[in-house]
C-alpha cells in the first residue's frame, strides 16, 4: 500500500492541470494537507477512489467541475448529523440538483452504498467501515443531503424493522416520482411509511409520487397495497403506476379493488422486473469513471 501524504497528491494534481480521469488504490493518506487550501481539477471527467481508508481528507481539497462522475470510499459521521452533509461536498460542483437516488447493497461482485445522480454528473459513495445493517445505515445518511429535488428513488435489497428512518428519509422528497424497491424483504415498513393516515399529522409523503414499483421476497400483503392508494387518493395524490413483482398470484377481486385507486396496476409473476430501470435513470455508464473506460465500483442490483 502507497504511503503519500494528502500534499503529495495535490501537488501532483496542481502540476497535472488537464488530467480527465484520476484512479486511486490502496493510498494511505499520511498528514501533510495544508490548511484551507484547494485545488481545481477543471477538466476532471471521471473520479475514482477506491480500497483505501477514506478519501475524505483528500476530497477536502478538491474541487469536482459539474459534469463529472465520481465513485468514492468516505467515512460518514454515524449517527448522521441532520442538515450537516460532509464538509467535502461543498467542493462538488456536480453535486447540487441530483435527482436520482439509489441505496444498493453488497452482493458477490459489488460494494454497498449510495448513487447520486442528475444532469450536473453523478456521484457514487462508498460508506466504510461496513456496517451490519447497511441499508438501514443508508436510509439514515440520506438526512444528511439535501433531496428536494429527488424525482428518483430506488432501494436494492432491504430489510428494516421499522417505517420511522424510512418515513423521515422520504418527508423531505417533495419531487419525488418513482419509487422502485428491489428484491424488498419487508414492503410493508415501506407501505406505512407512504401511508398518510399511519401518523396523528396526516401528512401526504412524497405528495408528487405517481410511481410505486415493489420487487419483493416472500410475500406481500395486497390489502395493505390497497389501503396506501386509497388513503393518497382520498389526500388528492392519487398514484398512476402501482407495480408488484414476486411469486404470487393475486385473487382477483384484489387487484379489482386496486384499480379504483390506481390509474394503472401490474401485479403478479407476469409483471416486467423492477431492476429493468424503468424509471428512465442514466445511470449505466456514471459509475465514477469516464466513460470511455466504465472501469470502476459495480453495482449489483
Amino acid at each position: 500500500m502507497s504511503q503519500l501524504s494528502v500534499r503529495q497528491i495535490l501537488d501532483f494534481f496542481e502540476s497535472a492541470p488537464h488530467l480527465r480521469k484520476v484512479e486511486l488504490r490502496f493510498i494511505t493518506h499520511t498528514p501533510g494537507a495544508e490548511n484551507g487550501r484547494l485545488v481545481t481539477l477543471a477538466c476532471l471527467k471521471g473520479l475514482d477512489i477506491a480500497n483505501t481508508r477514506s478519501s475524505s481528507p483528500l476530497l477536502d481539497h478538491l474541487l469536482i467541475p459539474a459534469g463529472a462522475h465520481s465513485a468514492i470510499w468516505v467515512d460518514l459521521p454515524s449517527p448522521p448529523i441532520e442538515d450537516h452533509p460532509p464538509r467535502f461536498l461543498d467542493n462538488f460542483k456536480n453535486f447540487p440538483g441530483f435527482t436520482t437516488i439509489r441505496l444498493f447493497g453488497g452482493g458477490l461482485n459489488s460494494c454497498p452504498g449510495m448513487r447520486f445522480n442528475g444532469p450536473n454528473g453523478g456521484v457514487a459513495m462508498i460508506p466504510i467501515p461496513s456496517r451490519a445493517d447497511e441499508i438501514s445505515f443508508f436510509r439514515k445518511s440520506l438526512v444528511q443531503f439535501d433531496t428536494s429535488k429527488t424525482e428518483r428513488l430506488k432501494i436494492g435489497v432491504g430489510n428494516s424493522p421499522s417505517s420511522d428512518p424510512l418515513y423521515r428519509a422520504l418527508l423531505p422528497m417533495q419531487d419525488l416520482r418513482t419509487l422502485t424497491l428491489s428484491r424488498c424483504i419487508t414492503p410493508h415498513v415501506f407501505i406505512h411509511a407512504l401511508h398518510p393516515g399511519m401518523r396523528p399529522s396526516g401528512v401526504v409523503v412524497c405528495p408528487k409520487l405517481e410511481e410505486f414499483v415493489i420487487e419483493y421476497q416472500g410475500t406481500l400483503n395486497i390489502e395493505n397495497v390497497v389501503g396506501i392508494a386509497a388513503a393518497r387518493e382520498f389526500r388528492g395524490a392519487r398514484l398512476k403506476l402501482v407495480r408488484t413483482i414476486g411469486q404470487v398470484k393475486y385473487v382477483e377481486v384484489d387487484v379489482l379493488e386496486l384499480k379504483k385507486h390506481v390509474l394503472h396496476v401490474e401485479c403478479g409473476p407476469g409483471a416486467d422486473r423492477a431492476d429493468n430501470d424503468s424509471d428512465g435513470s442514466d445511470e449505466e455508464n456514471n459509475d465514477g469513471s469516464d466513460k470511455e473506460d466504465g472501469d470502476s465500483i459495480d453495482e449489483e442490483d
